[in-house]
């Protein structure tokens, strides 16, 4: 089970009912943030999500609106005891950020460990998921994410016992090893069956409309794209800022067949995104205009 939860949903500056951009994934007792807006902290605890246990922060990139929430994370973790490594990743340059992020946040017991992309497609296995940072379009260097959450193939024991594999080395087999007895090797293919389809999310903000999205995005459980502009005039701004409208957005979803979209970092000019809601839906069918708090609760297809 993976839970999806949009902390904010503005871009730009924060307004009095939206929070600048965040998204809280949480599975198997870990937590992970993309992006720490202004406002993040305030959402989480409205969220009654603690601090002090996330594992790692992801960043897109560093316009004020994806980082101001930092140092007061990174100091409440440290208030609420925590002495655990936090991971924080994000393109180049991230050491200069966290440098004047601890200008800030001083005295953190805790160690932070920093992940800077120097290639397009950076590929991460942390805490039981694959993690994927891969470059898009914007102002400066960005990147989207695919949140990948696999799971192992069930044990076969007819398999097992066809193969005549010692029931001995099963429990091995089953971890991923090679077991090798009475000078046999016996390999996990002789005793599992078929892979399970796992759960992938797909995160992608501050961007114009390129292939990598589409191709990340390819079936995806759920996909989160910028919804910066609804009104059709605001076209042209977007090119011009290196954001993505709706429109683009959604078509993108229909394109690479997701099974849900959730719209999110509105411009703060826009008032009531969901008064595009029909429009957009008519692009892309299972399209939610989000709002704060948006949250789901996604599972395996066979649980």
């Amino acid at each position: 089970m993976l839970n999806v939860c949009l902390l904010g949903t503005g871009g730009t500056v924060p307004l009095p009912h939206r929070w600048l951009t965040s998204c809280l994934l949480r599975f198997n007792g870990h937590a992970f943030l993309i992006d720490c807006g202004e406002g993040t902290q305030i959402a989480l605890h409205k969220q009654r999500v603690s601090v002090k246990h996330i594992d790692a922060i992801f960043l897109t990139h560093y316009h004020a609106d994806h980082t101001a929430g930092l140092p007061g994370i990174l100091l409440t973790m440290a208030k609420a005891g925590r002495t655990e490594p936090i991971l924080i990743a994000g393109p180049k340059d991230l050491h200069d950020v966290m440098r004047g992020v601890m200008s800030i946040a001083r005295y953190v017991p805790f160690e932070i460990r920093e992940c800077e992309y120097h290639e397009r497609e950076v590929e991460m296995d942390f805490k039981d998921v694959i993690m994927t940072a891969f470059a898009v379009r914007h102002s400066v260097p960005c990147y989207s994410y695919v949140l990948d959450l696999r799971r192992n193939a069930r044990f076969d024991r007819q398999k097992a016992e066809k193969n005549q594999v010692p029931l001995k080395a099963w429990s091995r087999l089953q971890k991923g090893e090679t077991v090798e007895m009475d000078g046999i090797a016996y390999t996990p293919d002789q005793v599992m069956g078929e892979e399970r389809k796992g759960l992938k999310v797909v995160y992608s903000t501050d961007t114009r409309p390129v292939e990598q999205i589409a191709r990340h995005a390819q079936g995806a459980d759920l996909y989160i794209g910028e919804g910066m502009y609804g009104d059709p005039e605001k076209a042209d701004k977007a090119k011009l800022n290196l954001h993505s409208t709706m429109y683009e957005t959604a078509a993108i979803a229909a394109r690479a067949n997701v099974k849900e979209l959730w719209l999110t970092h509105y411009s703060p000019s826009m008032e009531t995104p969901s008064e595009y809601t029909e429009q957009v839906q008519a692009i892309f069918r299972n399209t939610v205009v989000s709002a704060d708090g948006q949250q789901k609760e996604l599972r395996y297809e066979d649980e």
